[in-house]
């Protein structure tokens, strides 16, 4: 039996899974390289402290194996809040069962309740898998005015506070 639910710092099993499922998502190809250790350190306490974070996590007794990371936002052209949903992970043994969805339904009814305008989310773009699964659950390439193409997400890294450790 798999319950989802939402993230619940004071039961110390849920922050045990969020830092699980984000270490082995960060493993994967589509994390990229790993979690350094200061990551690790910092991530839940940095989490807790966050009043925008929804969090969803999927748990079998005992364990975590599926975790959905969302951070609200604010639409200005809606003038509503929006959730952004930053990771999706499900374990590689629970792939395929529609986990991502539930979980996924979770957070929107989160978003509902908060009066959320919206759910945005970013993808690699070679990661069809994630594509399709988003496109059956509702998610389409963003764009205000189709003349203009859809938009694409973007970063600047940030230089390191003073006594910040690199990550």
């Amino acid at each position: 039996m798999i319950e989802i639910c939402a993230v619940d710092w004071s039961n110390p099993s849920h922050a045990a899974g969020v830092l699980a499922m984000i270490r082995a998502y960060a493993l994967e190809a589509t994390g990229g390289k790993g979690l350094e250790p200061e990551a690790q350190a910092r991530l839940i306490p940095a989490l807790r402290e966050r009043h925008d974070y929804v969090g969803v996590i999927a748990l079998v007794p005992g364990q975590a194996v599926g975790l959905v990371n969302a951070f609200e936002g604010f639409s200005t052209f809606m003038a509503r809040p929006l959730l952004n949903v930053h990771d999706v992970y499900v374990a590689p043994t629970r792939r395929g069962y529609g986990l991502a969805a539930c979980m996924l339904e979770s957070l929107e009814a989160q978003a509902m309740a908060r009066g959320c305008g919206k759910l945005t989310l970013e993808v690699l773009e070679h990661n069809l898998p994630a594509i399709a699964s988003y496109r059956k659950f509702g998610f389409k390439p963003y764009a205000l005015n189709p003349a203009q193409g859809p938009a694409t997400f973007w970063e600047k890294r940030l230089p390191l506070r003073t006594g910040e450790a690199a990550v």
